[in-house]
Formats: structure tokens, C-alpha cells, sequence
């Protein structure tokens, strides 16, 4: 009877966790969004962010963002994960200092990148002494909106590409060296063996890279508030906005759960498109 109940017994404490930091305060947030100053149950909340003229820009601004940088983080992951695979020698060295970025927190790669890309920044000193350019360029500005958006993209995917690749090698590592041989001996090429036998072998690590990175990239805000400010607006910055600097709680709120839910439908999405069918086989 005991050994019956053992594994409902080792859940608890992961439940515990789950309903006091993740259920409790979801209910708490629910709650603020959905009352109004009165109290009483109302969508005021969210026809005020609707309503909002930045509500659609930092929309817009935060899906563009996840929809250029998770893909080439994807391509750069899988490039990396498969040489580091791959090597004989020095393997450990080259993951150590591909994933050295994960040590840096948001707001610290951002001011890096900013020290590059600002006008007294790396960036213009190279060209400058290059001669290049007669003076310094400020690149960061409200009128060069698509260069900071190139920045804040380029800051991402230095930063986080990490978080895929070690989850993509631990995948990698898993599948039987076996396939490969027995792909050769058919005459099976590097690219054929890549797609035919690494890929489908990966799926259920690529679901968790992919939906981690991609609930990681709606939530971006720390890089976009060093290089961008409020020259490129992102929905969980304007969540910080109307939680600290308006001091609305509701709209905040608003703003938190249409981040959530963005995340849980991109997330079903991923889990279906990546899912593994019963009784596949190689």
C-alpha cells in the first residue's frame, strides 16, 4: 500500500509549489484585472489597455521580436549543439564559452550592448579610426527605431541562444550512436542522417527549448529598457509602466495576462506541431 501511494507522496511537494507561486498569485492577478475601482467585476481594465496608443505597438513590436529572434536562435542551437556533439577534443572548452552568456543577467547584456551601439560606443570608435565616418553616429535614437530594434534582436540572441543549445545537447546526446552507423552503412549522407534520424530523435527536447525560449521572448524587457527605452515599447514593458509609474494595478494586470496567454496558445501550438506520435519509429 505504501509503494502504491509513493508517487502521488513525491508530488507534493512540486504541487505545494505550484498552487502557493504560480496558482495563488495567477488567482490574485486574475482577480485585479477583472474588477474595476469599485470593486465590481468589469472589462474596464482591459478596454483601457485596448484602448491605449501603445497597447497595438508594443504588441506588434513584442511578436516581431520573438518571431525573428527564436528562429535563428533555433538555427544557431542546432548548428552548435551538432559540432560540439561532434567533437573529439575540446568539447567542453567550446560549450563552456558558447553558454558564458548564460551567467549574465537581462539588464547586463543590454548595457554591453549598449556600450557597443551607443554614440560614444564601440561601434563608432572602430569606425571612426577606421575612417570610416567623420563623426560619431547616434544609432539608439527615436529615428532610428529599426536599428534599435536590430540591436535589442541581436543582444537576444547573443543572450539566450545558450538556454537552446544546452538543452539541444543533452538531447543529442541521448540518441543512439547505433542509428548512425546503421544510416551509413546505407549510404545515408550527413544531411540525410541529420534530418531523417537527429530531428525526429530531438523533438521532445526542441518542444522544451522552443517553448521555454519562446515564453522567454514575450517576456523580454530588461534588454529592450537598456537599448530601446521607450523608443520600441514591449508588452511586459508596459506592464512595468502602468504597475509602477501610472500606478495601475487593473491595466497592469490586463497587460500580465494577455502575456500569459500569448505564451499558453504559442505553447499548445508547439506541443501539437512538435508532438511525437504513439508508435513512431526511425
Amino acid at each position: 500500500m505504501h509503494t502504491r501511494f509513493l508517487p502521488y507522496i513525491l508530488l507534493v511537494p512540486a504541487t505545494a509549489f505550484l498552487l502557493l507561486f504560480f496558482l495563488y498569485p495567477f488567482f490574485l492577478v486574475a482577480v485585479q484585472a477583472f474588477t474595476d475601482s469599485n470593486g465590481s467585476l468589469s472589462l474596464t481594465n482591459f478596454e483601457t489597455m485596448r484602448s491605449h496608443w501603445k497597447f497595438p505597438i508594443a504588441f506588434s513590436n513584442t511578436v516581431w521580436l520573438a518571431a525573428i529572434v527564436v528562429p535563428i536562435q533555433l538555427i544557431l542551437s542546432l548548428v552548435m549543439a551538432t559540432m560540439v556533439t561532434k567533437m573529439e577534443r575540446g568539447r567542453d572548452i567550446f560549450l563552456y564559452i558558447w553558454t558564458i552568456p548564460l551567467g549574465i543577467s537581462d539588464l547586463a547584456a543590454g548595457l554591453i550592448w549598449l556600450s557597443i551601439f551607443e554614440q560614444q560606443g564601440f561601434l563608432n570608435s572602430i569606425l571612426y579610426n577606421m575612417g570610416l565616418i567623420e563623426t560619431p553616429t547616434a544609432y539608439l535614437s527615436y529615428q532610428s527605431w529599426y536599428i534599435v530594434f536590430i540591436a535589442i534582436a541581436l543582444a537576444e540572441i547573443w543572450r539566450a541562444t545558450a538556454i537552446m543549445l544546452v538543452i539541444l545537447v543533452a538531447g543529442m546526446g541521448l540518441i543512439p550512436k547505433e542509428y548512425y552507423e546503421a544510416a551509413e552503412v546505407f549510404g545515408a549522407g550527413a544531411w540525410k542522417r541529420f534530418v531523417r534520424i537527429t530531428l525526429p530523435m530531438l523533438r521532445p527536447s526542441l518542444q522544451t527549448a522552443l517553448i521555454l525560449r519562446v515564453i522567454l521572448a514575450f517576456e523580454v524587457f530588461a534588454v529592450v529598457e537598456a537599448l530601446g527605452g521607450t523608443t520600441l515599447p514591449v508588452l511586459m514593458g508596459e506592464t512595468y509602466h502602468w504597475q509602477f509609474i501610472m500606478q495601475d494595478n487593473g491595466v497592469a494586470a490586463s497587460y500580465a495576462l494577455v502575456i500569459l496567454g500569448i505564451s499558453i496558445a504559442f505553447t499548445l501550438i508547439l506541443l501539437r506541431a512538435l508532438r511525437v506520435p504513439e508508435g513512431a519509429r526511425i
